[in-house]
Protein backbone atom coordinates (compact mmCIF):
# COMPACT_ATOMS: atom_id res chain seq x y z
CA UNK A 1 0.00 0.00 0.00
CA UNK A 2 1.23 3.49 -0.88
CA UNK A 3 1.56 5.65 2.20
CA UNK A 4 0.26 9.20 2.10
CA UNK A 5 2.76 12.07 2.26
CA UNK A 6 0.97 15.08 3.65
CA UNK A 7 1.60 18.63 2.52
CA UNK A 8 2.45 19.81 -0.95
CA UNK A 9 4.76 17.91 -3.27
CA UNK A 10 7.50 20.28 -4.40
CA UNK A 11 7.95 19.70 -8.12
CA UNK A 12 11.28 21.49 -8.56
CA UNK A 13 12.47 19.88 -11.75
CA UNK A 14 13.04 22.44 -14.54
CA UNK A 15 9.70 21.54 -16.13
CA UNK A 16 7.03 20.40 -16.16
CA UNK A 17 6.56 23.05 -13.50
CA UNK A 18 3.85 23.08 -10.86
CA UNK A 19 0.52 24.18 -12.33
CA UNK A 20 -1.16 27.00 -10.37
CA UNK A 21 -4.76 26.66 -9.16
CA UNK A 22 -6.06 29.33 -11.51
CA UNK A 23 -4.84 27.32 -14.49
CA UNK A 24 -6.09 23.98 -13.09
CA UNK A 25 -9.52 25.55 -12.61
CA UNK A 26 -9.50 26.84 -16.19
CA UNK A 27 -8.50 23.46 -17.64
CA UNK A 28 -11.19 21.50 -15.81
CA UNK A 29 -14.06 23.28 -17.59
CA UNK A 30 -16.18 21.09 -19.90
CA UNK A 31 -14.78 20.72 -23.42
CA UNK A 32 -16.64 22.73 -26.08
CA UNK A 33 -17.16 22.26 -29.83
CA UNK A 34 -13.95 23.41 -31.52
CA UNK A 35 -15.99 24.19 -34.64
CA UNK A 36 -18.67 26.12 -32.74
CA UNK A 37 -19.08 29.90 -32.26
CA UNK A 38 -17.87 29.96 -28.64
CA UNK A 39 -14.49 28.45 -29.54
CA UNK A 40 -13.54 31.30 -31.87
CA UNK A 41 -13.38 33.75 -28.98
CA UNK A 42 -10.96 31.43 -27.21
CA UNK A 43 -8.97 30.81 -30.41
CA UNK A 44 -8.53 34.51 -31.19
CA UNK A 45 -7.64 35.36 -27.58
CA UNK A 46 -4.85 32.77 -27.29
CA UNK A 47 -3.49 33.35 -30.81
CA UNK A 48 -3.24 37.10 -30.16
CA UNK A 49 -2.14 36.83 -26.53
CA UNK A 50 0.69 34.36 -27.13
CA UNK A 51 2.31 36.90 -29.49
CA UNK A 52 2.86 39.20 -26.51
CA UNK A 53 4.72 36.44 -24.68
CA UNK A 54 7.06 35.88 -27.66
CA UNK A 55 7.28 39.68 -28.07
CA UNK A 56 6.29 39.43 -31.73
CA UNK A 57 3.73 40.94 -34.10
CA UNK A 58 4.13 37.91 -36.42
CA UNK A 59 1.96 34.78 -36.26
CA UNK A 60 2.56 32.13 -33.59
CA UNK A 61 1.41 28.60 -34.43
CA UNK A 62 0.13 26.36 -31.60
CA UNK A 63 0.46 22.57 -31.88
CA UNK A 64 -0.88 19.84 -29.60
CA UNK A 65 2.62 18.43 -28.97
CA UNK A 66 5.61 18.52 -26.68
CA UNK A 67 8.54 20.79 -27.53
CA UNK A 68 10.04 18.05 -29.71
CA UNK A 69 7.12 18.48 -32.11
CA UNK A 70 7.81 22.21 -32.41
CA UNK A 71 11.50 21.41 -33.13
CA UNK A 72 10.41 19.18 -36.00
CA UNK A 73 7.88 21.74 -37.26
CA UNK A 74 10.54 24.47 -37.32
CA UNK A 75 12.79 22.32 -39.52
CA UNK A 76 10.29 20.68 -41.89
CA UNK A 77 8.54 23.95 -42.72
CA UNK A 78 11.71 25.81 -43.69
CA UNK A 79 14.19 23.27 -45.12
CA UNK A 80 14.69 20.70 -47.88
CA UNK A 81 16.28 17.21 -47.84
CA UNK A 82 20.07 17.37 -47.54
CA UNK A 83 20.11 21.05 -46.53
CA UNK A 84 23.07 22.06 -44.36
CA UNK A 85 22.17 23.15 -40.85
CA UNK A 86 24.54 24.57 -38.24
CA UNK A 87 23.86 23.73 -34.59
CA UNK A 88 25.75 24.40 -31.37
CA UNK A 89 26.17 21.80 -28.62
CA UNK A 90 25.26 23.67 -25.42
CA UNK A 91 23.83 20.56 -23.74
CA UNK A 92 21.56 17.55 -23.97
CA UNK A 93 18.71 19.39 -25.67
CA UNK A 94 20.92 20.95 -28.34
CA UNK A 95 22.38 17.52 -29.11
CA UNK A 96 18.90 15.93 -29.19
CA UNK A 97 17.66 18.58 -31.64
CA UNK A 98 20.70 17.74 -33.78
CA UNK A 99 19.78 14.02 -33.78
CA UNK A 100 16.25 14.94 -34.83
CA UNK A 101 17.60 17.03 -37.74
CA UNK A 102 19.74 14.10 -38.90
CA UNK A 103 16.76 11.73 -38.78
CA UNK A 104 14.87 14.15 -41.04
CA UNK A 105 17.63 13.81 -43.67
CA UNK A 106 19.32 17.15 -43.04
CA UNK A 107 23.09 17.58 -43.15
CA UNK A 108 23.36 18.86 -39.59
CA UNK A 109 26.71 20.01 -38.24
CA UNK A 110 27.00 20.17 -34.45
CA UNK A 111 29.67 22.60 -33.23
CA UNK A 112 31.25 21.03 -30.14
CA UNK A 113 30.66 22.58 -26.73
CA UNK A 114 31.83 21.83 -23.19
CA UNK A 115 28.25 21.77 -21.81
CA UNK A 116 29.51 24.38 -19.34
CA UNK A 117 29.42 27.41 -21.66
CA UNK A 118 26.89 28.86 -24.07
CA UNK A 119 26.99 29.07 -27.86
CA UNK A 120 29.98 31.17 -28.95
CA UNK A 121 28.95 33.87 -31.46
CA UNK A 122 32.50 34.21 -32.84
CA UNK A 123 32.69 30.48 -33.62
CA UNK A 124 29.35 30.60 -35.45
CA UNK A 125 30.47 33.72 -37.33
CA UNK A 126 33.69 32.06 -38.49
CA UNK A 127 31.88 28.98 -39.82
CA UNK A 128 29.46 31.23 -41.72
CA UNK A 129 32.29 33.38 -43.13
CA UNK A 130 34.04 30.19 -44.32
CA UNK A 131 30.82 29.01 -45.97
CA UNK A 132 31.70 30.85 -49.19
CA UNK A 133 28.88 29.32 -51.26
CA UNK A 134 26.37 29.98 -48.48
CA UNK A 135 25.26 26.35 -48.42
CA UNK A 136 24.27 26.56 -44.71
CA UNK A 137 20.51 27.15 -44.71
CA UNK A 138 19.85 27.55 -40.99
CA UNK A 139 21.58 28.22 -37.68
CA UNK A 140 19.85 26.50 -34.72
CA UNK A 141 20.56 27.53 -31.14
CA UNK A 142 18.99 26.64 -27.78
CA UNK A 143 18.42 29.88 -25.85
CA UNK A 144 18.37 28.21 -22.43
CA UNK A 145 19.60 24.64 -22.25
CA UNK A 146 17.46 22.90 -19.63
CA UNK A 147 20.06 20.18 -19.08
CA UNK A 148 23.05 22.41 -18.36
CA UNK A 149 21.58 25.60 -16.87
CA UNK A 150 23.16 27.81 -19.51
CA UNK A 151 21.59 30.76 -21.35
CA UNK A 152 23.18 31.73 -24.67
CA UNK A 153 23.30 35.31 -25.94
CA UNK A 154 20.77 35.36 -28.79
CA UNK A 155 21.25 39.02 -29.88
CA UNK A 156 25.02 38.42 -30.09
CA UNK A 157 24.45 35.36 -32.31
CA UNK A 158 22.08 37.37 -34.53
CA UNK A 159 24.87 39.97 -34.84
CA UNK A 160 27.37 37.25 -35.74
CA UNK A 161 25.12 35.99 -38.57
CA UNK A 162 24.71 39.57 -39.82
CA UNK A 163 28.46 40.31 -39.60
CA UNK A 164 29.12 37.22 -41.73
CA UNK A 165 26.60 38.68 -44.21
CA UNK A 166 25.01 35.23 -44.38
CA UNK A 167 21.40 34.52 -45.47
CA UNK A 168 20.92 31.50 -43.16
CA UNK A 169 17.67 31.33 -41.21
CA UNK A 170 17.97 31.73 -37.43
CA UNK A 171 16.03 29.11 -35.40
CA UNK A 172 15.92 29.36 -31.60
CA UNK A 173 14.58 26.99 -28.93
CA UNK A 174 13.06 28.91 -25.97
CA UNK A 175 11.40 25.90 -24.36
CA UNK A 176 12.83 26.61 -20.90
CA UNK A 177 13.22 30.39 -21.23
CA UNK A 178 9.89 31.58 -22.66
CA UNK A 179 7.97 33.58 -20.01
CA UNK A 180 10.90 33.22 -17.58
CA UNK A 181 13.89 34.94 -19.22
CA UNK A 182 13.56 38.01 -21.46
CA UNK A 183 13.18 36.87 -25.08
CA UNK A 184 12.31 39.07 -28.07
CA UNK A 185 11.42 37.27 -31.30
CA UNK A 186 11.05 40.40 -33.46
CA UNK A 187 13.68 42.67 -31.97
CA UNK A 188 16.33 39.94 -31.99
CA UNK A 189 15.64 39.00 -35.62
CA UNK A 190 14.79 35.35 -35.04
CA UNK A 191 13.10 33.45 -37.90
CA UNK A 192 11.51 30.56 -36.00
CA UNK A 193 11.18 30.48 -32.23
CA UNK A 194 10.26 27.14 -30.65
CA UNK A 195 8.38 27.00 -27.33
CA UNK A 196 6.54 24.59 -25.04
CA UNK A 197 3.72 24.87 -22.50
CA UNK A 198 5.17 23.06 -19.48
CA UNK A 199 7.78 25.54 -18.20
CA UNK A 200 7.35 29.31 -17.82
CA UNK A 201 3.81 29.17 -19.22
CA UNK A 202 2.86 27.12 -16.12
CA UNK A 203 0.73 24.62 -18.06
CA UNK A 204 0.83 20.84 -18.18
CA UNK A 205 2.86 19.40 -21.08
CA UNK A 206 1.00 19.17 -24.38
CA UNK A 207 1.19 22.46 -26.28
CA UNK A 208 4.12 23.68 -28.36
CA UNK A 209 4.73 26.74 -30.47
CA UNK A 210 6.41 28.12 -33.58
CA UNK A 211 6.71 31.92 -33.78
CA UNK A 212 7.62 32.73 -37.38
CA UNK A 213 9.12 35.64 -39.34
CA UNK A 214 8.40 36.90 -42.87
CA UNK A 215 11.71 35.37 -43.94
CA UNK A 216 10.71 31.99 -42.49
CA UNK A 217 7.42 32.19 -44.41
CA UNK A 218 9.22 32.79 -47.69
CA UNK A 219 11.56 29.85 -46.93
CA UNK A 220 8.41 27.77 -46.34
CA UNK A 221 7.33 28.38 -49.96
CA UNK A 222 10.47 26.61 -51.25
CA UNK A 223 10.98 24.03 -48.48
CA UNK A 224 10.74 20.41 -49.71
CA UNK A 225 10.94 18.26 -46.56
CA UNK A 226 7.77 16.14 -46.23
CA UNK A 227 5.26 17.65 -43.82
CA UNK A 228 1.60 17.13 -43.18
CA UNK A 229 0.63 17.42 -39.51
CA UNK A 230 3.24 20.16 -38.99
CA UNK A 231 2.27 22.17 -42.10
CA UNK A 232 2.23 25.91 -41.30
CA UNK A 233 -0.05 26.95 -44.16
CA UNK A 234 -3.08 24.93 -43.02
CA UNK A 235 -2.63 26.29 -39.50
CA UNK A 236 -2.31 29.92 -40.59
CA UNK A 237 -5.38 29.70 -42.84
CA UNK A 238 -7.57 28.21 -40.09
CA UNK A 239 -6.14 30.58 -37.45
CA UNK A 240 -7.42 33.58 -39.45
CA UNK A 241 -10.91 32.37 -38.42
CA UNK A 242 -9.83 31.69 -34.82
CA UNK A 243 -9.92 27.91 -35.37
CA UNK A 244 -7.53 25.02 -36.12
CA UNK A 245 -7.32 22.62 -39.07
CA UNK A 246 -7.51 19.58 -36.78
CA UNK A 247 -8.80 18.96 -33.26
CA UNK A 248 -6.86 21.24 -30.91
CA UNK A 249 -6.10 20.55 -27.23
CA UNK A 250 -9.18 22.54 -26.22
CA UNK A 251 -8.76 22.26 -22.45
CA UNK A 252 -5.08 23.18 -22.60
CA UNK A 253 -6.10 26.23 -24.62
CA UNK A 254 -8.39 27.24 -21.71
CA UNK A 255 -5.27 26.92 -19.56
CA UNK A 256 -3.18 28.92 -22.02
CA UNK A 257 -5.73 31.75 -21.99
CA UNK A 258 -5.47 31.86 -18.18
CA UNK A 259 -1.66 31.63 -18.29
CA UNK A 260 -1.40 34.59 -20.69
CA UNK A 261 -3.76 36.60 -18.47
CA UNK A 262 -1.66 35.81 -15.38
CA UNK A 263 1.62 36.73 -17.10
CA UNK A 264 0.22 40.02 -18.41
CA UNK A 265 -1.37 40.85 -15.02
CA UNK A 266 2.04 40.46 -13.37
CA UNK A 267 3.73 42.21 -16.32
CA UNK A 268 6.43 40.46 -18.37
CA UNK A 269 9.17 42.71 -16.95
CA UNK A 270 8.11 41.74 -13.42
CA UNK A 271 8.00 38.07 -14.42
CA UNK A 272 11.58 38.29 -15.71
CA UNK A 273 12.86 40.20 -12.67
CA UNK A 274 11.15 37.74 -10.29
CA UNK A 275 12.88 34.84 -12.05
CA UNK A 276 16.19 36.68 -11.88
CA UNK A 277 15.77 37.43 -8.15
CA UNK A 278 14.89 33.82 -7.24
CA UNK A 279 17.67 32.44 -9.45
CA UNK A 280 20.27 34.72 -7.84
CA UNK A 281 19.19 33.51 -4.40
CA UNK A 282 19.43 29.86 -5.52
CA UNK A 283 22.96 30.48 -6.84
CA UNK A 284 23.89 32.25 -3.59
CA UNK A 285 22.85 29.07 -1.75
CA UNK A 286 24.94 26.82 -4.02
CA UNK A 287 27.99 29.04 -3.55
CA UNK A 288 27.48 29.14 0.23
CA UNK A 289 27.26 25.33 0.31
CA UNK A 290 30.65 25.39 -1.41
CA UNK A 291 29.28 23.39 -4.33
CA UNK A 292 30.01 24.10 -7.97
CA UNK A 293 27.62 25.50 -10.58
CA UNK A 294 27.71 23.65 -13.89
CA UNK A 295 27.60 26.99 -15.76
CA UNK A 296 31.03 28.62 -15.73
CA UNK A 297 30.30 32.10 -17.10
CA UNK A 298 28.24 34.40 -14.82
CA UNK A 299 26.57 36.22 -17.74
CA UNK A 300 25.29 32.82 -18.94
CA UNK A 301 23.80 31.65 -15.61
CA UNK A 302 20.23 30.53 -16.26
CA UNK A 303 17.37 32.24 -14.44
CA UNK A 304 15.09 29.22 -15.05
CA UNK A 305 17.13 26.54 -13.36
CA UNK A 306 20.45 25.87 -11.68
CA UNK A 307 22.50 22.76 -12.45
CA UNK A 308 24.73 21.84 -9.50
CA UNK A 309 27.83 19.63 -9.88
CA UNK A 310 28.11 16.86 -7.28
CA UNK A 311 31.52 16.48 -5.61
CA UNK A 312 33.66 13.59 -6.97
CA UNK A 313 32.56 10.20 -5.61
CA UNK A 314 28.99 11.28 -4.81
CA UNK A 315 26.06 10.11 -6.92
CA UNK A 316 23.60 12.88 -7.79
CA UNK A 317 20.77 10.39 -8.30
CA UNK A 318 21.19 8.73 -4.88
CA UNK A 319 21.10 12.22 -3.34
CA UNK A 320 17.95 13.15 -5.33
CA UNK A 321 16.25 9.92 -4.25
CA UNK A 322 16.86 10.81 -0.59
CA UNK A 323 15.44 14.31 -1.02
CA UNK A 324 12.32 12.89 -2.68
CA UNK A 325 11.76 10.12 -0.14
CA UNK A 326 12.43 12.17 2.99
CA UNK A 327 11.10 15.59 2.01
CA UNK A 328 8.75 15.07 -0.96
CA UNK A 329 10.79 17.35 -3.24
CA UNK A 330 11.56 16.37 -6.86
CA UNK A 331 14.84 17.68 -8.27
CA UNK A 332 15.98 17.35 -11.90
CA UNK A 333 18.44 14.64 -12.91
CA UNK A 334 21.60 14.93 -15.00
CA UNK A 335 20.99 14.22 -18.70
CA UNK A 336 23.35 12.82 -21.33
CA UNK A 337 26.96 13.22 -20.36
CA UNK A 338 25.94 14.83 -17.03
CA UNK A 339 24.03 11.69 -15.96
CA UNK A 340 24.65 11.06 -12.24
CA UNK A 341 27.01 14.07 -12.08
CA UNK A 342 24.61 16.98 -11.53
CA UNK A 343 21.24 17.70 -9.98
CA UNK A 344 19.05 20.51 -11.24
CA UNK A 345 16.94 22.95 -9.25
CA UNK A 346 14.00 24.32 -11.22
CA UNK A 347 13.06 27.85 -10.11
CA UNK A 348 10.69 28.87 -12.88
CA UNK A 349 7.00 29.26 -13.47
CA UNK A 350 4.53 29.79 -10.61
CA UNK A 351 7.17 30.24 -7.94
CA UNK A 352 8.00 32.58 -5.05
CA UNK A 353 10.42 33.09 -2.14
CA UNK A 354 8.96 30.68 0.47
CA UNK A 355 8.77 27.95 -2.21
CA UNK A 356 12.42 28.55 -3.06
CA UNK A 357 13.43 28.39 0.61
CA UNK A 358 11.46 25.17 1.11
CA UNK A 359 13.28 23.68 -1.87
CA UNK A 360 16.71 24.86 -0.71
CA UNK A 361 16.00 23.67 2.85
CA UNK A 362 15.18 20.18 1.58
CA UNK A 363 18.38 20.17 -0.50
CA UNK A 364 20.51 21.26 2.45
CA UNK A 365 19.04 18.52 4.65
CA UNK A 366 19.50 16.04 1.80
CA UNK A 367 23.18 16.96 1.44
CA UNK A 368 23.56 16.23 5.15
CA UNK A 369 21.78 12.87 4.91
CA UNK A 370 23.79 11.83 1.85
CA UNK A 371 27.00 12.92 3.61
CA UNK A 372 27.95 15.23 0.75
CA UNK A 373 30.75 17.59 1.87
CA UNK A 374 29.25 21.09 2.09
CA UNK A 375 28.91 24.09 4.39
CA UNK A 376 25.39 24.13 5.88
CA UNK A 377 24.93 27.84 5.11
CA UNK A 378 23.04 27.81 1.81
CA UNK A 379 19.54 28.62 3.01
CA UNK A 380 20.82 31.50 5.17
CA UNK A 381 22.74 32.92 2.18
CA UNK A 382 19.64 32.70 -0.04
CA UNK A 383 17.55 34.47 2.63
CA UNK A 384 20.08 37.30 2.97
CA UNK A 385 20.18 37.63 -0.80
CA UNK A 386 16.38 37.86 -1.04
CA UNK A 387 16.18 40.41 1.77
CA UNK A 388 18.83 42.56 0.01
CA UNK A 389 16.96 42.35 -3.31
CA UNK A 390 13.63 43.25 -1.68
CA UNK A 391 14.86 46.37 0.10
Amino acid sequence: MHHHQSGRHFLQIPGPTNVPDRILRAIERPTIDHRGPEFKGLGFEVLEGIKEVFQTKQPVIIYPASGTGAWEAALVNTLSPGDKVLMYDTGHFASTWHKLAEKLGLDAQLLPGSWREGAKPEVIEQVLVDDKNQTIKAVCVVHNDTATGITSDIPAIRKAIDSAVHPALFLVDTISSLASIDYRHDEWGVDVTVGGSQKGLMLPPGLSFNAISEKALSAFEKAKLPRSYWEWQDMLEANKQGVFPFTPATNLLYGLRESIRMLLEEGLDQVFSRHRRLAEAARAAVQAWDLELNALIPSEYSNSLTAVVMPEGHDADAFRKGVLECFNVSLGNGLGRLNGKVFRIGHLGDFNEPMLLGTLGAIEMGLDLAKVPHRPEGVRAAMSNLVENNR
